[in-house]
């Protein structure tokens, strides 16, 4: 059995996990088959409390396999619910940072409709009658060069939302392949940077936030 890498547990308890998604890992199994993030938290657990079995964790949002930062997960089926609820509900706020590349307005909002070709796994911008609404507000923070530091707030979660949004607008993230394809560099510049929803059970308001990686590009705004 290969090594299992190790996983910032940022939070948990009875009813959740939040943990530090590492890039380049899928948050589940995919058509790659590589060791996903579900299924190591589900060793963890089941290592750490001795458990027998097969072990509950829910899935309740995902982030793209090239990005990191902060991920929830439910550990009991009523959890999995009631956050899944509060997503619905736009209750659960996601914040990610991002760095993108040429000129870009101080701040705005984005809207459009999207599809994704699943057999392709490529998100384009589309029509309202064929796509589903996609809304993010962004804010800038700094501008180097080229590069601009912005922090980006989801409204709706659409796959490939952000990075398809921003490339769409000739400001395609910095190391993004899929839709940037003037890069040379594969290290995507976003991160899922600020998580707050609602404790499913004990109604608890909880935010938790990490610090900007230390890789290029966001140490460049250190």
């Amino acid at each position: 059995m290969e090594k299992l890498p190790k996983i910032n547990i940022i939070y948990e308890d009875n009813h959740l996990l939040v943990v530090e998604k590492p890039i380049n890992i899928p948050v589940c199994k995919d058509e790659s088959n590589d060791l996903d993030l579900l299924s190591i938290l589900k060793l963890y657990l089941k290592e750490k409390y001795d458990k027998k079995g097969n072990v509950y964790l829910g899935l309740v949002h995902r982030l793209d396999r090239p990005v990191g930062g902060i991920i929830v997960f439910a550990k009991t089926s009523k959890a999995a619910s009631r956050l899944s609820n509060q997503i619905r509900e736009h209750k659960i706020t996601k914040t990610y940072y991002a760095v993108v590349e040429n000129k870009i307005d101080n701040k705005g909002t984005l809207k459009d409709y999207l599809i994704k070709d699943n057999k392709t796994n490529i998100t384009k911008t589309t029509t309202k009658d064929k796509g589903k609404e996609a809304i993010l507000t962004y804010q800038k923070i700094k501008t180097i060069d080229n590069l601009s530091l912005i922090k980006i707030n989801l409204e709706t979660g659409r796959p490939h939302q952000i990075r398809v949004q921003f490339s769409s607008r000739n400001n395609p993230l910095y190391g993004d392949k899929k839709y940037n394809k003037k890069t040379n560099n594969d290290n995507i510049a976003l991160f899922a940077k600020q998580l707050s929803f609602y404790h499913p059970i004990t109604k608890e308001l909880l935010s938790f936030e990490l610090d900007l990686p230390k890789r290029y590009p966001f140490t460049l705004f250190k």
